[in-house]
This record gives structure tokens, C-alpha cells and sequence, in this order.
């Protein structure tokens, strides 16, 4: 639809970059955590456990934070982690995706219902909203590291499905299980990638009026200040 950039979720939490990063250090912890009880603390014989870590490495996150996470996961007194999807409804039907990961499920079940409660929207049934969104490996590259048509060969060469430039990043687009391989060798060519995550993409994405789009960010915002929410996608257009 007019004035939709499917960069609007990425662009929308550039806005809060350290909360982001700290989200996504608690989701990467946790997912060691969850990969090491089901399948013991040896990357080699569990594979969970390497991508866990291969995400780490993609989040920059420091070897000691991995390694204390794993030490953490072989103690009886941790919890284990259940990876869970809300789909949601905002205002005016735009869709909304809450990734969550939580030793607690009645807790966010509960912090689910007050969040739409408080901020309207509704819970959806599953697939009703996911249908529409599409996960993707993302890869944020900034514009200092070479012009457009070098680094889109490059990507291109070293696996990349799109490349796309926005107002100050170069967007590099994979398949999910390529997103480490394509980063690697993209930094191997000596390009900085400032971020690589998985990323739920819309495939349509939804205009709404400024009260409309205002009330939408508030339940956005809310979801994303819950603990064991890691990251929230929504199909409303950028520029609404």
C-alpha cells in the first residue's frame, strides 16, 4: 500500500536501540539456556545449542555472557523456557506478531489480556495473523562500507536474496537458515554489519489514520515493555 516500507518495524525499534539490544540479549541467554537443559552444554553434539550461539555471535554478544549462560543452564534451580507466538489485532485490523520466550505461561497469558485490556486490540486465533508475515534473515549494513552497487554484488554473491537501501542502512535480505552463513562471509570481505536477526516481514501492511496509528504504537509499546516479550512486528504502513 502506499507509503509502506517493510523496514518500518526495524526502523521503528532504531528508536530505542539499547532496550532492543538488551531484549535481544535476554532472548539469546534464554535460548542457550532452553537448548543446554534440553540437550546438554556441548555445542558439538547439540545443534539447538550452536545456532543459539551462532545468534550470539550475530548480537555481538561477549563469549563470557554465552559461556556464563551455559554454566547458568546446567544448575538444577534455573527454569527451562517455552517459546511462545502471540497473534494479536490492533485497532482498524492491523496485524500484529509478540515473540515471546518465558518460564512463566499463566504469567503471559495474564500480562496478554491486560495488555489488550488496557490498550484495546484483541487476542487472535493462531494463523490468523501470521499468515501475513513472512521470517527473514536481516542483515543491517551502514552505508560508510561501500557504494550500493558494491556491496549489492557482494551480498548477492555471498547468498543474499534482496538488498535494499534506506535512508541510512543497507538492507541485506536472506533466507533464514542462510542469515550467520551470509553475515560471515560478508564480514569475511571485511563489510561491518551492524545487526543480523531474524525478522518477521509483512506481506501486506495497512494505512491508518493518525488517532488510528497513535492508538496502534500504544499497545506496541506496552507489549514491548512486558518481560518476556523479545520482539513485536506489526503490518502498519511506516508513513501513517
Amino acid at each position: 500500500m502506499a507509503g509502506h516500507s517493510k523496514w518500518a518495524n526495524i526502523k521503528h525499534r532504531k528508536g530505542r536501540a539499547d532496550a532492543a539490544k538488551g531484549k535481544l540479549f535476554s532472548r539469546v541467554a534464554k535460548e542457550i539456556i532452553s537448548a543446554v537443559k534440553q540437550g546438554g552444554p556441548d555445542p558439538k553434539s547439540n545443534s539447538k545449542l550452536r545456532l543459539a550461539m551462532e545468534k550470539a555471535r550475530g548480537a555481538n554478544m561477549p563469549n563470557e555472557n554465552v559461556q556464563r549462560n551455559i554454566k547458568k543452564a546446567s544448575s538444577t534451580d534455573q527454569s527451562d523456557y517455552f517459546e511462545l507466538t502471540y497473534e494479536l489485532y490492533g485497532h482498524d485490523g492491523v496485524g500484529i506478531i509478540a515473540e515471546v520466550m518465558t518460564d512463566n505461561k499463566n504469567r503471559i497469558v495474564s500480562e496478554m489480556r491486560i495488555a489488550t485490556n488496557k490498550k484495546g486490540g484483541s487476542i487472535a486465533s493462531p494463523g490468523s495473523v501470521a499468515f501475513n508475515f513472512e521470517q527473514k534473515g536481516v542483515i543491517q549494513v551502514s552505508m560508510d562500507q561501500g557504494s550500493e552497487e558494491d556491496l549489492f554484488l557482494l551480498a548477492t554473491d555471498c547468498g543474499a536474496e534482496d538488498f535494499e537501501a534506506t535512508d541510512d542502512l543497507f538492507m541485506i535480505t536472506t533466507s533464514p537458515s542462510s542469515l550467520y552463513d551470509v553475515k560471515g562471509k560478508l564480514e569475511k570481505d571485511g563489510v561491518k554489519c551492524e545487526e543480523a536477526n531474524l525478522e518477521m516481514i509483512p506481506k501486506i501492511y495497512i494505512d491508518c489514520g493518525a488517532e488510528v496509528a497513535k492508538a496502534n504504537m500504544e499497545l506496541i509499546e506496552w507489549l514491548e515493555g512486558l518481560e518476556d516479550v523479545d520482539a513485536v512486528y506489526h503490518n502498519m504502513s511506516e508513513n501513517t
